[in-house]
């Protein structure tokens, strides 16, 4: 049986496109998102690229921006 998330720490992210939000300030404090395969999302602090990336399943995503819009979080 395959485990989602070993395969998102799998996939390697030295070649993915790295994004900020369009609400990022000038100071360059945030957050980048880039995509992964099956619609999953890495996140990492825009002030430490080297660190380790979070990485989540399409469905643990969608759950996350359902939670921000409906104001949970």
């Amino acid at each position: 049986m395959n485990d989602p998330k070993a395969e998102l720490y799998s996939y390697d992210l030295s070649a993915a496109a790295w994004r900020k939000s369009s609400a990022s300030g000038a100071e360059n404090n945030c957050v980048e998102v880039a995509d992964l395969p099956g619609g999953g999302k890495a996140v990492r602090d825009s002030k430490r690229p080297e660190a380790a990336a979070l990485r989540y399943t399409a469905s643990e995503w969608a759950a996350f921006r359902e939670g921000v819009i409906a104001g949970e979080l």
